[in-house]
């Protein structure tokens, strides 16, 4: 059996963290069997790697090793690239044409981002899986294949299945062996291993000296938190290679070049809310309603009692403490009131005006809203209930003229005309 340190230099690993070498150890052990392998770790950190040492290390090294990239294949012709489709299965489908199952029969194929199938193309894989069997879009014929199937994922599988977006039945069957990949934040002594082999080899790519980064340098790198990995730790050191005159990298123009250096201590944070938080704050909206509720059956009683007493001492009295109650200060107090005589403008009682100028008092019988006591105090009828009840009534006293029923509303001609209107009466 070839060992890690051979392997890794095979295929250009770079690093001697434990985590890595137990992931290189068990490719090495899974590579001679044909059991289905599961490879998980974040993006960027090198899971491709896997399968290949797999495959070149198995009996099917001489047949062929096809990688698919399940998140770039759009979910319509997902089927037709793994399993093939017959001529004019689908628009556009104009002649027979073999999937990627059926072109790898006796070697492997790598399904990279498996996690990003689509459920019913999981079915099909599924089948693949337990018996070897697949069938072509629009085709009838079941057909055999003997490959060995290693794919790679960077999403949490369990969270996954908890959102039936990807089938447990699955997941069992291609996590036979599950290989780990540890992030670059977890190798602290493999990041500058990485850096200078990727400055080597852009330096002889872009055919100039080598950059090298000074202790303080070396600190700020292995500090970082490298959300993107390897991948990241590559793109950084190509722009600093190109970029930079001088060839030797301090701290300072290192975090020049790290996005959001600032932003990488460490933090908790609640993905969820828990069952509890939405009962509290369902508790609290119904404690609101009630409370409007409330306030609202109270309003209703003072406008009745204005109605009938006129207004007296203990009606204003009554008035101010309600006010006071649903607002609390003169400001808000004034804007209720603004806002309640909008409202209630076919209730209102005509205000006394100080004035030296004498203003004519209407000759209504001083019965004039005792036929607001039909109106039934049921706790759901709204105030426009009653406005529609009590403009149809005075409309009714006064055999539908619009400017003696204004009058005894105390409200204009032409308010009246526009309630009618609006409430098509």
């Amino acid at each position: 059996m070839e060992s890690v340190q051979a392997t890794k230099q095979r295929f250009g690993i770079i690093g001697n963290d434990k985590g890595l070498n137990r992931a290189v150890e068990k490719a090495i052990q899974v590579a001679p069997t044909d059991i289905s392998v599961l490879v998980t770790g974040e993006s960027g950190v090198g899971k491709e790697s896997v399968p290949k040492i797999i495959h070149s290390l198995s009996h099917r090294k001489h047949g062929k090793y096809i990688a698919v990239n399940c998140g770039a294949i759009p979910e319509g012709t997902i089927d037709s690239e793994l399993f093939g489709h017959e001529k004019g299965a689908f628009t556009g489908a104009t002649q027979t044409r073999s999937g990627y199952f059926e072109e790898a029969d006796g070697g492997t194929i790598f399904l990279d981002e498996v996690g990003e199938l689509p459920l019913t193309t999981q079915v099909r894989l599924l089948r693949v899986l337990e018996n070897g069997e697949f069938i072509k879009v629009g085709s009838s014929k079941v057909q055999k294949t003997n490959v060995r199937i290693v794919a790679a994922t960077n999403v949490n599988m369990f969270e996954a299945i908890k959102k039936e977006k990807f089938r447990e039945d699955l997941y069992y069957r291609l996590s036979t062996v599950e290989i780990h990949l540890p992030p670059l934040r977890e190798r602290d002594e493999d990041i500058h291993l990485l850096f200078r082999k990727f400055a080597s080899d852009f330096a002889l790519k872009y055919k100039m000296p080598s950059i090298r980064l000074d202790d303080n340098a070396v600190q700020v790198l292995q500090k970082y938190r490298w959300s993107g990995n390897i991948r990241q730790l590559r793109n950084i050191a190509e722009q600093i290679s190109v970029l930079e005159q001088t060839r030797s990298i301090d701290a300072a123009t290192l975090r020049s070049y790290l996005p959001n250096v600032g932003d990488n201590l460490p933090a908790v944070v609640n993905q969820k809310k828990s069952e509890s938080d939405f009962s509290n704050e369902r508790e609290i909206l119904y404690k609101v309603l009630f409370d409007m509720k409330s306030d609202l059956n109270d309003l209703k009683k003072l406008t009745l009692e204005l109605m009938r007493n006129g207004d007296s001492d203990q009606v204003q009295s009554d008035n101010e403490s309600l006010i006071q109650k649903i607002y609390g200060n003169d400001e808000e107090q004034a804007q209720y009131e603004e806002e309640l005589e909008e409202q209630m403008e076919v209730l209102q009682i005509p205000e006394k005006h100080e004035s030296t100028q004498h203003q004519p008092t209407p000759t209504v019988s001083e019965d004039k809203y005792s036929f607001a006591e039909e109106i039934e105090e049921e706790e759901t009828l709204s105030l426009q209930d009653k406005e529609i009840e009590l403009i149809k009534k005075s409309l009714e006293r006064h055999n539908g003229k619009r400017k003696a029923a204004a009058e005894e509303l105390g409200i204009s001609e032409r308010t009246l005309y526009r309630k009618i209107k609006q409430y098509d009466l």
